[in-house]
């Protein structure tokens, strides 16, 4: 995807849908647009891979049918997951079913598996930006990414994303229950009464 200029990405999961645009506001800048379409608050996450600062302050909170923006550097890498099930337990500190940064409310860690990811890098090979959405480590809510702008090839800057409900679909033996944290193993079928809050891998 051939990036110029301005741009800004819309993800989507459970469905946080972050835009891409590509256009007039800033100049070599890619803007993040997180729109959450869960019936359920998600906190989502992000971490930057190349050492560059953490963009949206690394973590925060977002209600049902809220959208969040936030800049990213030129050049930035990294990785974007909403984390679900999530209690405050003090002032930094955030404890949650799935995606968790070890406890951190803002991220510098990656999201305990399993946990939906959109990837990024912004301007890598020829200038171009990348994203997917990987299953990699996981599923715990779908997520779409599309890119915007007047300045998107919509021929090569397609839709990404992963919007079905795999946790519907998950096998037994892959299911993580929402009592997950409490020590229930891989392998292990989630307990009765509970429900599937996320797939393995």
């Amino acid at each position: 995807m051939e990036i110029k200029g301005f741009a800004r990405l819309l993800l989507l999961t459970g469905v946080i849908w972050s835009n891409m645009k590509f256009g007039a506001e800033a100049a070599g800048t890619t803007v993040f647009t997180l729109h959450n379409n869960c019936t359920h608050t998600v906190w989502p996450a992000t971490l930057s891979g190349n050492s560059a600062a953490a963009v949206g302050g690394g973590g925060f909170e977002l209600s049902p049918n809220a959208t969040v923006s936030f800049p990213a550097p030129t050049g930035w890498s990294g990785r974007l997951w909403a984390r679900t099930g999530c209690v405050p337990s003090g002032a930094s500190s955030l404890s949650c079913a799935t995606g968790d940064c070890s406890g951190a409310a803002s991220c510098t860690l990656g999201g305990a598996p399993p946990v939906t990811l959109a990837e990024f890098t912004l301007g890598g090979a020829d200038g171009k930006d990348f994203y997917d959405v990987s299953l990699v480590d996981g599923y715990n809510v779908g997520i779409g990414v599309a890119a915007t702008g007047e300045r998107v090839n919509f021929s090569t800057c397609g839709y990404a994303g992963c919007v079905g409900d795999v946790n519907a679909l998950c096998p037994p033996e892959l299911q993580m229950s929402g009592s997950a944290k409490a020590g229930q193993q891989q392998g292990e079928a989630p307990a009765p009464g509970t429900s599937t809050v996320a797939c393995r891998s």
